[in-house]
């Protein structure tokens, strides 16, 4: 049996039905100052997005929303949109869960690749040409 999600206590059904200043109110403090700033014109466009994205998602549609917006702090309003965030190169695509509320967007799509050491690679040194490659 699958554990039953809850943030502070409080349901994910008794979240969506708290108005936002309630919801505000459990937050971090990071994020608590960000939302009580309001929102920007982006974030504002993209809640207003997603808003209709969820409406298409309950005829049937498969509705995936792309955006630039990193700092818009996931809301319980947002869960199971479909979101492809942009990381500087491409966008990464992401089913909002859950456990993902209160977290910002831009932190589920990794800005920097990780570094392989241990390979030669195009730009490689004059050392390494002699390195077999298998």
């Amino acid at each position: 049996m699958p554990k039953e999600f809850s943030y502070r206590g409080h349901s994910l059904e008794s979240l969506a039905a708290m108005s936002m200043d309630e919801f505000i109110n459990l937050l971090p403090s990071r994020q608590r100052r960000s939302l009580q700033r309001g929102l920007t014109a982006e974030q504002r466009t993209l809640l207003e997005k997603l808003r209709e994205a969820k409406e298409a998602q309950k005829q049937g549609k498969d509705v995936t929303l792309k955006t630039h917006v990193r700092d818009l702090i996931i809301l319980p309003e947002m869960v199971e949109a479909k979101i492809a965030v942009h990381n500087g190169k491409e966008f990464v695509a992401m089913t909002i869960r859950p456990e993902m509320i209160g977290h910002y967007l831009g932190e589920f799509a990794i800005t920097n690749k990780p570094v392989r050491h241990g390979t030669p690679g195009i730009v490689a040194s004059r050392s390494s040409m002699y390195v077999p490659l298998k």
